[in-house]
């Protein structure tokens, strides 16, 4: 069965971006080639609107055949809450909530992402977690796209 992972918007943006490309680029590749099924939803549609026309045409070349659209959910906005009444992160990184509080219903093996402040974050990912498992959840496992690297044999 292949790997879920729910991709937040920093990665999309991180293809084009010179500090965050050379890791980034080889991910989508393994996307593209269906190593993954990449989950995807609302909250990320939502911030994509205002993307540059580059970034919208790399998610539109995406298969929808290795993708997997998560509607936003009642479920999923109470978890995001709580992360922030109990000081995971503050009040303005509702979003970035959201994209863990999906991903973490919806049983994504990965949430990957470039957001080191208020995700990919050791602290931060230990709160989210205990919130989790708190609520009857799983332990979300979140890293960045560098992770997915693949390293021929010598």
């Amino acid at each position: 069965m292949k790997q879920r992972i729910y991709v937040d918007t920093s990665v999309f943006g991180g293809f084009f971006d010179e500090e965050f490309s050379d890791h980034t680029i080889p991910f989508f590749d393994r996307i593209k080639n269906g190593d993954f099924v990449l989950l995807f939803s609302g909250i990320t549609e939502d911030e994509l609107e205002s993307a540059p026309e580059k970034v919208k045409d790399l998610v539109k070349g995406i298969s929808q055949e290795f993708t997997e659209y998560m509607e936003t959910t009642e479920e999923a906005i109470d978890l995001a809450m709580e992360y922030i009444a109990e000081k995971v992160v503050g009040q303005t990184s509702y979003a970035d909530c959201l994209h863990i509080a999906l991903a973490t219903i919806n049983r994504a093996d990965f949430l990957v992402s470039w957001n080191f402040k208020h995700i990919v974050n050791i602290q931060r990912i230990r709160g989210y977690n205990s919130i989790n498992i708190k609520n009857g959840y799983q332990q979300l496992e979140i890293r960045s796209p560098r992770e997915f690297e693949t390293y021929e044999e010598e």
